[in-house]
């Protein structure tokens, strides 16, 4: 099988898939033993089984088709710590030709619903900033408004709106609608909300399968949280009757925002619920906060918001502070098992460099938009409540992920949304990578979509285990589906150890998942260290791996070749250096944040288009077909379709776009020139439907100011200084092509010492 076979199959993709015997001969290998593992992997025609796992007494692994089972005795023994179990009495009937699923070869990957009462409907907590335009207001509400009609009829629903004050709106009183209000400026304490609410001592907590019921003079939380059945009019109506934020607003300062404390008072108030229940907290700002608590810029216009430069000068003076506020939101959100969306629509910055951690935590979504009125918006909007086949929303809530791994197998830690479970296990390893000293993470909320890379080191200094015999990683994921029922997934890899001499372990290398693991670890390490530290590491990466594994005469760069597993690599690191996630240069924090959460939450084939886009040629000449993401494929007789995953592009050469700008299309003799400007737009539809969020859509023409996304992905093989290669576009850059990045390389590669 492929990698690409093994990942639909189980959902894991590693960078190597033949393991080292010691841990010294795993540090030359250079690129560390990675997972990049999608737990909720759809399989179409693959259904959960209803009945309970069977799990090891000794470390809680669960039967697999790694295990030995002895039929006559009736007892298994566990892949992980070869301890000896005792099958259950309805196992009793298992022969080699009768198995159950789990024992198949088929079910590396299988579902449980587990015996438990069904958890009570999630809650969907809208929090709306009013200080918008009206234009933007309106086409919010009513992207609010449709929403209602796309949940659940039993989930629970509860608003608050804010803008230089916060209102918590009682929906419990359809005929007489009211809202509590919050001072802006003022930091509000989960307790005091609940104070203020009246909820102490009120509030008891829903009990597995209970939801609010609507009856006169309604008590407690039900009072803000209501289900979409018996609340659709009355939110409806107070969506409708929203208002901007009366608060006057000078010609010279922004409106005063209140973005914090309305973040504070959400999470307060779903403090205050006790619900047991998945919950999302999805904030609509349309621009940063200007108020209170998390002040992200003054009111004043002359005060600019701060950019990559202000950080590092260290001359941005609100920042700490706001990140600290935040993340103290987020840890409260992450104990209660919170998870927080934003979308913003404004042109500038709206504050999610400080903001981060409350999504990245609680592996919420950001859909970063100019306006509410585009497209982009609305649609990624509507697709959150995207539902499965059967009628189910495709996501799930309070998640825990736990890798057990053989004893020759040590967990180094998770790059990716979640938070620590704080279980410290015997297979932690030495090695910290992400969020470590852990086997366990815990995922606020849940998609198919969301991937995490875990890495792994070889416990043993010197050979331990024989090359031949299997190391064994299980992934093990509890969560509540969106049907409430409580689901585990377990997912067993088994990979076998090999001697480092032999060519196993170099045949057994995925670059395109290597390129992946190595990208999110650098982008990790952009957050704490400078970006020249970042590229200097991964550039000595690069060079230490071509040395281990690369064919050539010492000193002699033109004997320097890699195999065909290998060969792709570099330019993935050279596309890699060049990328948003590393390069701040013409982006603002808000963008760079925005980047790195996509990257950290999305699989291999996503993650890999964002470091290296794709190319389409469309020409007269031929059929559609790839082109190298290079100056040469910038031709004035073609059309270029380019994805980045946040962009989808179509350029039209400059001979494309005379005859369109003649109309040559609207003639019916040249049938095939508007064919050939329709089939690009129907392939970009195809990639825009069926895409998260919903990817910004640009056409443009060569010469044109949009043009520019293209010229800053293509490697610069043309350049106005030298021409290197022939025909296309010179690009005015002072980048480095990829063809003098790899001489450079395999000059450093082949060197002696």
């Amino acid at each position: 099988m492929s990698f690409e076979e093994i990942e639909d199959a189980t959902g894991v993709r590693l960078s190597w898939n033949a393991f080292p015997t010691s841990k010294v001969e795993s540090t030359k290998m250079v690129v560390p033993i990675g997972a990049l593992y999608t737990p909720l992997k759809e399989r179409p025609g693959v259904k959960a089984f209803n009945y309970e796992p069977v799990a090891c007494r000794t470390c809680r692994a669960v039967l697999n088709p790694v295990c030995q089972i002895d039929f006559r005795a009736k007892l298994w023994m566990c892949s992980l710590c070869h301890g000896r179990n005792q099958l259950p009495p309805h196992y009793a009937d298992i022969s080699p030709q009768q198995l159950p699923p789990e024992l198949m070869q088929d079910f590396t990957t299988i579902e449980y619903v587990l015996n438990k009462p069904p958890g009570p409907p999630p809650v969907f907590l809208y929090v709306v900033d009013t200080c918008l335009d009206e234009e933007d207001l309106k086409s919010l509400r009513d992207s609010l408004i449709v929403s209602l009609n796309l949940l659940p009829q039993n989930a629970l629903v509860g608003l608050i709106t804010f803008g230089t004050m916060a209102h918590i709106h009682e929906i419990g009183f359809p005929d007489c609608p009211k809202s509590y209000v919050f001072r802006g400026s003022k930091e509000y304490t989960g307790k005091q909300v609940a104070e203020m609410l009246g909820l102490t001592g009120s509030a008891a907590p829903l009990r597995p399968g209970q939801q609010p019921v609507q009856q006169q003079g309604l008590t407690g939380i039900a009072r803000f949280l209501q289900p979409v059945a018996q609340c659709e009019f009355a939110v409806t109506s107070i969506l409708e009757q929203l208002q901007k934020d009366p608060w006057p607003v000078a010609n010279d300062k922004r409106p005063l925002r209140c973005t914090g404390t309305a973040l504070g008072v959400a999470l307060g108030l779903m403090e205050a619920a006790q619900f047991s229940s998945g919950t999302r907290i999805m904030l609509f700002c349309g621009g940063a906060c200007t108020e209170g608590p998390g002040l992200i810029v003054n009111p004043e216009l002359r005060e600019s918001i701060r950019s990559h430069n202000d950080l590092e000068k260290d001359i941005a003076k609100h920042w700490k502070k706001a990140q600290k506020y935040y993340e103290s939101l987020a840890k409260r959100a992450t104990e209660k098992g919170l998870v927080v969306d934003i979308f913003a629509g404004c042109g500038d910055q709206v504050g999610l460099m400080e903001m981060k951690t409350l999504v990245n935590s609680t592996n919420g979504f950001i859909v970063l938009s100019d306006s509410f009125t585009m497209a982009l918006f609305k649609s990624s909007f509507t697709r959150i409540f995207n539902k499965d086949q059967e009628g189910f929303l495709r996501m799930g809530f309070n998640a825990t992920l736990e890798v057990h791994t053989t004893k020759e197998l040590k967990v180094c830690g998770l790059i990716g949304p979640a938070v620590s479970g704080g279980k410290k296990a015997p297979n932690v390893g030495e090695t910290e990578i992400g969020i470590s000293g852990t086997n366990s993470w815990k995922l606020c909320g849940i998609t198919p979509m969301t991937t995490c890379a875990v890495y792994f080191e070889v416990a043993a200094q010197t050979q331990a285990v024989q090359p031949g015999s299997g190391g064994v990683m299980q992934f093990v994921t509890l969560y509540q589906h969106a049907s409430g029922q409580t689901r585990l997934r377990v997912t067993t890899v088994a990979r076998v150890w090999a001697d480092p001499m032999a060519q196993t372990i170099p045949q057994s290398f995925d670059q395109e998942a290597s390129a992946v693991l190595m990208a999110r670890i650098a982008a990790f390490k952009s957050e704490v260290d400078d970006s020249p530290d970042v590229l200097r590491w991964l550039d000595r990466m690069l060079i230490r791996l071509c040395q281990r594994f690369a064919q050539y005469v010492k000193d002699d760069p033109n004997s320097f070749q890699l195999a065909p597993n290998f060969s792709i690599y570099p330019q993935f690191m050279f596309h890699l250096r060049r990328s948003q996630f590393l390069q701040i240069f013409n982006n603002s924090p808000d963008e760079t944040t925005y980047a790195r959460h996509v990257l950290n939450r999305e699989d291999c084939n996503n993650s890999l288009i964002m470091i290296q886009p794709t190319l389409m040629k469309y020409s007269m000449a031929g059929p559609p077909e790839p082109v190298l993401l290079d100056s040469v494929s910038i031709q004035g007789d073609v059309i270029l379709l380019m994805d980045t995953f946040f962009h989808v592009l179509i350029w039209h050469g400059e001979t494309i776009a005379a005859w369109r700008r003649e109309k040559y299309h609207e003639n019916p003799t040249y049938a095939a020139f508007k064919d050939l400007l329709e089939v690009p737009k129907q392939d970009a539809t195809e990639l825009i439907e069926e895409r998260f969020p919903v990817p910004r859509y640009i056409e443009c023409d060569q010469g044109g100011s949009q043009a520019r996304f293209l010229l800053a992905k293509v490697n610069p093989s043309t350049t106005h200084t030298q021409g290197y290669g022939a025909g296309g576009q010179a690009i005015a850059t002072d980048d480095v092509s990829l063809q003098v990045f790899m001489d450079h390389l395999k000059k450093l590669a082949v060197a002696s010492g």
